[in-house]
């Protein structure tokens, strides 16, 4: 019985210094990114926007890019098809049939600007393949029809932080003792 428990501390024993062993430096397992390459993947856009790129669009450009691009799965007027609706809904979260939609749901119009230059349109398209331009073209026309903005509105990266979006504050708010630059709790996301 001592010998079997002296072979299970000795196994264990050389378990770990293996373990250690292949962690250190020696072992060459990856590489620290460069910052070429962690700008490349820090691509999220914030509710402030000042991640957001140059660029410009309005609904009525929007139009177009969107009866190309987006219609073939959201329907010609962007009330669903193939894919949910994006437009409509307002006022319903808080019912017993709520619709969430790009005008009743999302809290600001930063996060739809970027789901929809990351997202769409979705594969086996290409995701990620509109220019900055054609973003916020689309964007304007999904706020535009959602009575959000008017159709001869430029959306730029100074315009589209400012739209005040229906459900606003229809999320947790920020705790009050929250300050920029501190830890964010599970569960908030900070309007400052």
């Amino acid at each position: 019985m001592r010998c079997s428990r002296n072979l299970v501390v000795t196994v264990i024993a050389a378990f770990c210094c293996v373990a250690a062993v292949a962690q250190g430096p020696a072992y060459h397992l990856g590489r620290t990114p460069t910052a070429e390459e962690i700008r490349a993947w820090d691509i999220a856009i914030g509710p402030h926007g000042k991640e957001l790129p140059p660029g410009s669009g309005t609904a009525k450009e929007g139009a177009k890019i969107y009866a190309q691009r987006c219609a073939v799965c959201h329907g010609q007027t962007a009330e669903g098809g193939a894919a949910r609706s994006l437009v409509g809904g307002i006022g319903t979260l808080n019912t017993s049939n709520p619709v969430p939609t790009v005008g009743s749901f999302w809290p600001y119009a930063t996060t739809v600007w970027d789901y929809i230059n990351r997202a769409m349109p979705p594969p086996p398209m290409q995701p990620g393949v509109l220019s900055a331009d054609e973003v916020y073209s689309v964007t304007a026309f999904l706020l535009y029809r959602n009575g959000i903005i008017q159709e001869n509105d430029v959306l730029d990266a100074k315009s589209l932080p400012k739209i005040q979006m229906p459900n606003r504050n229809g999320f947790v708010p920020p705790r009050p003792e929250w300050k920029p630059g501190m830890r964010r709790p599970f569960g908030f996301y900070p309007d400052r």
